[in-house]
């Protein structure tokens, strides 16, 4: 029913605003509140998929591997509590995608998307010119009694909306404010594209986002919205050439790619002065190689999953510190599967990117099958949200928590049924996709 699927588009809405800007929950109602909004979102997902029959072993053999060697790595992880942990963290995330991926069509999670990003972009804004015109002065998050000298980078906003620097907004982390900018500016492109908001409002909301992008100025979502673009052109391009055609293109792409990232790599120094950066990746080198050593000692099967790292256990608890700052993370998502389920687990995971990419580049391509809301602009989105959380993989882990996770397993299981119809019972108690068979 109508009502029924506006609930569930409202409910995509403030998940997906929860994955994005957890930390806008984290400052403000703690730790615990964060925990009961987000086993709230989990236990009304699991009502949803009781509701509409929903088959969670549904999804693709790839992922299905992965989740499964993740918690067989329980058996010979160096730290079985912290990824009992992880699991379960794990383990609920991907349960809403998949749910998600079941009852959502791409239309709904296109609308699901404005909503949230509309709000972690006002809010964002909002909060950044508040601290910085009214307060003028650094904000903490709440419930928090540190004592200085603390880290910079402790701080919710360091108030510097005015004096140029990078805003932080409400998910109080300038990279992962300019990731969710990122996914704005293509979820409302498309919305206009397509007329689904009103004109003056979507331009508005555009450029929201665009400034919100320029605020936050960093490198890591620039390269990923330029090879966002670059994808954007490659599916423009397919649409009006044939099955040969495209492959050549597919393949010339492939080719430019890896030409991309050589010269890259070749006039690193040169780029990174360019874009304002240091020549160590921000402290990432110095992460990879401590990565790197620990890989060497578990490279089978890794050390055992644990997903974010786990400040309390070793070997992560002063793995890297960095200017006071312990990280927990790989900073490439990646490297984090191998240093947690070795070389076996980063070929499954390999396999798992592949096969969905392939499916997702088919889905944004080829012609509908009938569903009047997957019209030409929309079937972008799927290509090109993967093509970021990609991109993005390559110098941070989100891929694997929260917004990064649930948007790879939304993707990966919806692609199968090629996102036409929903792969859910309907009244009648009749599959909607078993029409199509």
């Amino acid at each position: 029913m109508t009502w029924l699927r506006e609930r569930r588009v409202a409910l995509a809405a403030l998940t997906l605003f929860t994955v994005l800007a957890g930390d806008a929950w984290r400052n403000t109602i703690s730790w615990y509140g964060w925990g009961f909004v987000a086993l709230g979102i989990i236990v009304l997902w699991v009502l949803v998929a009781v509701r509409l029959r929903v088959d969670l072993r549904r999804i693709p053999i790839a992922l299905g591997a992965l989740l499964g060697l993740m918690a067989a790595s329980i058996i010979w992880s160096y730290y079985p509590g912290a990824t009992a942990v992880g699991l379960l963290t794990t383990g609920a995330t991907a349960a809403v995608g998949i749910i998600m991926a079941h009852t959502l069509s791409l239309e709904q999670l296109l609308r699901a998307l404005g909503v949230a990003l509309r709000w972690i972009i006002g809010l964002s804004l909002a909060f950044e010119l508040v601290v910085a015109a009214v307060l003028q002065r650094p904000v903490l998050p709440l419930w928090v009694s540190w004592e200085e000298p603390f880290p910079a980078a402790f701080y919710w906003s360091r108030a510097l909306l005015f004096e140029g620097g990078r805003i932080q907004g409400i998910p109080g982390n300038a990279n992962l404010l300019a990731f969710a900018a990122l996914i704005a500016v293509i979820v409302f492109a498309i919305q206009l594209a397509e007329r689904r908001v009103g004109t003056a409002a979507g331009w508005a909301w555009l450029g929201a986002a665009l400034v919100t992008l320029a605020l936050t100025r960093s490198s890591t979502v620039l390269v990923a919205g330029l090879a966002a673009l670059a994808a954007l052109a490659v599916l423009l391009l397919a649409r009006r050439l044939t099955m040969r055609g495209r492959l050549t293109l597919y393949g010339l792409t492939a080719v430019a790619a890896a030409g991309a990232v050589t010269l890259a790599l070749v006039f690193r120094e040169s780029l990174l002065g360019l874009l304002g950066r240091s020549d160590d990746l921000t402290g990432r080198l110095d992460i990879w190689a401590a990565v790197a050593g620990l890989i060497e000692q578990r490279p089978v099967l890794g050390w055992g999953w644990v997903s974010y790292w786990a400040p309390w256990v070793e070997p992560f608890d002063d793995l890297v510190i960095i200017r006071g700052v312990r990280y927990l993370q790989a900073h490439n998502a990646w490297l984090d599967v191998l240093l947690q389920l070795g070389w076996v687990g980063l070929i499954v995971f390999t396999i798992l990117i592949v096969t969905t990419g392939a499916r997702v580049l088919s889905w944004s391509v080829d012609a509908p099958l009938g569903d009047p809301a997957l019209t030409s602009a929309v079937r972008l989105l799927p290509a090109l949200l993967l093509t970021v959380l990609v991109v993005h993989s390559l110098a941070e882990s989100r891929l694997l928590i929260e917004a990064g996770l649930v948007l790879l397993v939304y993707l990966a299981v919806a692609s199968r049924v090629r996102g036409v119809t929903l792969p859910v019972r309907t009244d009648a108690g009749r599959s909607a996709s078993e029409g199509r068979r």
